[in-house]
């Protein structure tokens, strides 16, 4: 028998079983009634076999019920006697009762009660009728839900939740920007006096993590008015027209709690360009795009509700979400500074426990281009490091733990490298810290490990010396240098190459190409011959401009080789020069497999120190 068959037959299997136990139960456990006739009834006072009687009177059927225990009956045996309803049968009874002394005992009828009559007669009405109710307002509520799709899906803010500028590190110029709003929903007269009209949408563009979001709930916590929030991709569904009725009801709720904020996270979800790839205009995301568009600036008027949206690809919206009238100020949201680094870590350690070693000022100028997501996530990951290594403080230890984690992944300890992978990687990342020193325009060197990260055997951090806007074609090229230096240090001291560098390579020849084709920092000379293009239904990162013949592209290849195999050249020079302090840092490597800076420039001094000494007894 199959598993599907013994499946279908076990409920009746189990059915058969219970019916028969509970068969056996009540023949060997259950009471035992045995009908009698009337005669045999009054047989039975006569002989005086009777012990008790009960009679119960049945009204509807003119017959009385008699029931009760004969002599030589069991505990669980009784009799049962249907009798006329009659003078003559009670007069019986009562006879044989006074002259052998039985008990008798009489009840009334139960289906006469009240309460009988109410089970029978109206608590099954009830119940239907109570089912039927509940059934019908189950159809009803569900109903109400089906129909409620085209509702703003826009939520309120609760106060609990109430955000202000002091939550908020570092962003001082894009408060003040939004420090208008703030004053036109306090005081809107003092505006209206003067004839001004404060923007009606205030776009906020820059890089995930930067704090868009966050600034908007500070705009409404320091105006201390509604706030709705709700995302781009809560407008579109499926079904065509229900995004644009909720656009419709998000602006209708706003009304009746005007003034007021809505904020729009990731706008670009819905205000997309229209026109573009293979639909037509009709598609669900562009009707609800072009309500949005009538909502913020048609024939209707709405009077004290400001829009701000957030976004991180502003070049992909709607020219006519982006013009005056609709999103009339755009405010970019950059990376924080060293110094906006600062007050966002302090924001982030206030409820941190840190020893007296951790500097914050130290931690800021170490994460160069740390967004405030990246510098919290640092910042929680060293304090969960901390309570793994069961420490009562947050200590320098996990914050480069916790940098290392962030930016390349937990380290591979378990692996294993031979002895010559280890020296090679460890002159790999020598050659670049030596470059690095040597090279006014280099990253400067902040740490050095050998211990395998993410899909790197080791890695060499390197940091701008000063945090700049610009940047020099001496400065590009030592750049360039110090990617190169971990190849050239491989082959001056191994005779042979491996895959280890092509992350550098990658990154060298794209500074390269960029200052051919883009800043004009070759023979070419000062033109832009490649940019980057915004195909909205192809990608950007698929297209790009190029506006020039197969001959320039020839050029170009050929610029960009010259470039590295220049700096390669000058790579190979100061590596051959400094030759010794490459096997220092090397040797240093292999020992420690973890170089800080403090102890790189420890070894650069002593290195120093010793060339100079050996220069001036040469000189003697």
């Amino acid at each position: 028998m199959s598993k599907k068959t013994r499946r279908l037959l076990a409920p009746y299997i189990i059915l058969i079983l219970v019916a028969g136990g509970i068969y056996l139960f009540s023949v060997f456990f259950g009471s035992k009634v045995n009908n009698l006739s009337y005669s045999k009834f009054v047989s039975n006072l006569k002989k005086n076999n009777v012990e008790t009687v009960i009679t119960s009177a049945n009204t509807d059927g003119g017959t009385i019920d008699i029931t009760g225990k004969l002599k030589g009956y069991a505990k669980n045996e009784s009799y049962y006697v249907v009798a006329p309803l009659s003078d003559e049968t009670y007069k019986t009874i009562n006879e044989y009762q006074t002259k052998n002394k039985f008990k008798v005992t009489t009840k009334n009828d139960p289906t006469s009660g009240i309460i009988f009559k109410f089970i029978i007669n109206v608590l099954p009405y009830l119940l239907i009728g109570g089912a039927l109710l509940f059934f019908l307002n189950k159809q009803l509520s569900a109903n109400n839900k089906s129909m409620d799709f085209g509702k703003s899906r826009a939520k309120l803010q609760s106060d609990k939740n109430k955000v202000t500028f002091d939550n908020v590190a570092g962003l001082k110029e894009e408060k003040e920007e939004l420090q208008e709003l703030i004053d036109f929903l306090k005081n809107p007269k003092k505006f209206t006096k003067m004839g001004a009209r404060i923007p009606k949408g205030v776009l906020l563009v820059g890089n995930p993590g930067t704090g868009k979001t966050l600034l908007a709930k500070a705009v409404a916590g320091e105006a201390d008015v509604p706030f709705y929030f709700i995302s781009g991709s809560d407008f579109v569904e499926l079904f065509v027209g229900i995004g644009a009725s909720r656009v419709r009801d998000m602006f209708r709720q706003a009304k009746q709690t005007a003034p007021c904020l809505i904020f729009i996270d990731e706008i670009d979800a819905v205000g997309r360009q229209r026109g573009t790839g293979l639909g037509g205009g009709h598609d669900e995301r562009e009707q609800t795009l072009n309500q949005l568009l009538t909502e913020m600036d048609g024939f209707g008027a709405n009077e004290g509700i400001i829009i701000i949206a957030a976004t991180n690809r502003p070049d992909v919206l709607d020219p006519a979400l982006l013009r005056p009238g609709r999103f009339d100020r755009q405010i970019t949201v950059g990376l924080p500074d060293k110094i906006e680094r600062e007050e966002i870590l302090k924001v982030h350690s206030n409820n941190k426990t840190f020893a007296s070693t951790v500097k914050l000022s130290y931690i800021a100028q170490r994460t160069v281009g740390f967004s405030g997501a990246d510098l919290e996530n640092l910042l929680n990951e060293a304090a969960l490091l901390a309570v793994r290594r069961n420490k009562d403080a947050i200590g320098m230890p996990e914050i480069d733990e916790a940098y290392d984690r962030v930016i390349m992944g937990p380290a591979k300890v378990t692996r294993k490298y031979t002895e010559h992978e280890k020296q090679v990687v460890a002159y790999h990342e020598a050659g670049h810290a030596v470059v690095g020193i040597k090279l006014d325009g280099a990253d400067d060197v902040q740490k050095i490990t050998i211990i395998p990260r993410g899909q790197a055997g080791g890695y060499n951090l390197m940091l701008p010396k000063e945090e700049k806007f610009l940047a020099t074609k001496n400065e590009l090229l030592d750049r360039i240098s110090g990617y190169l230096g971990g190849r050239v240090a491989e082959e001056l001291m191994f005779k042979e190459v491996t895959t280890g560098a092509s992350n550098d390579f990658e990154k060298a020849t794209k500074i390269a190409r960029a200052m051919v084709t883009e800043y004009g920092m070759s023979s070419l000379g000062p033109i832009q011959l490649e940019e980057e293009t915004s195909s909205i239904f192809l990608g950007r990162d698929y297209n790009k401009s190029r506006n020039f013949s197969s001959q320039v592209a020839f050029e170009i290849d050929e610029e960009v080789r010259k470039i590295i195999s220049e700096q390669y050249d000058v790579t190979k020079k100061i590596i051959k020069e400094n030759k010794k302090l490459l096997d220092t840092i090397a040797n240093a490597l292999i020992e420690k497999e973890t170089l800080t800076k403090e102890e790189i420039d420890e070894l650069v001094a002593n290195y120093n120190k010793k060339e100079t000494k050996k220069e001036e007894k040469e000189t003697k």
